[in-house]
């Protein structure tokens, strides 16, 4: 994975049934099973240092990604180094795959999505999602030295 600006789907893993507060935002309950977080990465550092930064145990919250991460446990990414934000589009695509299920407004309160966080019981395929979006998707898988160096 390099530093290049663009758009990403975290995949994480949730073992364990927990609720808690995401900042302002409410309360979200979860469960064991497969989530995906959507987002983009236009900042320093691009794509790399976001999914990076993601993995990392203790940080700063700033977005609702951050308080989630502290219960589940991320297992891959599938990113785009697209120079224009998918992130949207990518959401929407979530929103319509049936095995999904959308977490109404997670991670979109600067935008009109009805949210970036998707709840599976499937580990997510990705098979399918490149079709759907147009295609240039590659893919990260997290190693457990991720968290621990970063």
């Amino acid at each position: 994975m390099e530093s290049k600006l663009g758009t990403y789907a975290l995949i994480m893993r949730s073992e364990s049934n927990a609720e808690f507060q995401v900042g302002k935002w409410g309360r979200i309950a979860i469960v064991p099973g497969y989530y995906i977080y959507v987002g983009s990465a236009f900042g320093p550092g691009g794509v790399r240092a976001r999914i990076l930064r993601h993995c990392r145990v203790s940080k700063p919250k700033h977005w609702h990604i951050d308080y989630l991460s502290d219960f589940v446990n991320p297992i891959s990414a599938w990113y785009s180094y697209e120079q224009k934000k998918l992130e949207h589009k990518w959401a929407q695509v979530f929103s319509e795959m049936s095995e999904t299920t959308p977490i109404k407004g997670f991670g979109c309160s600067d935008c009109n999505c009805y949210t970036h966080l998707f709840a599976t019981s499937a580990k997510p395929d990705l098979e399918r999602f490149p079709v759907a979006v147009g295609g240039g998707i590659k893919t990260w898988l997290y190693l457990t030295s991720c968290r621990q160096n970063s």
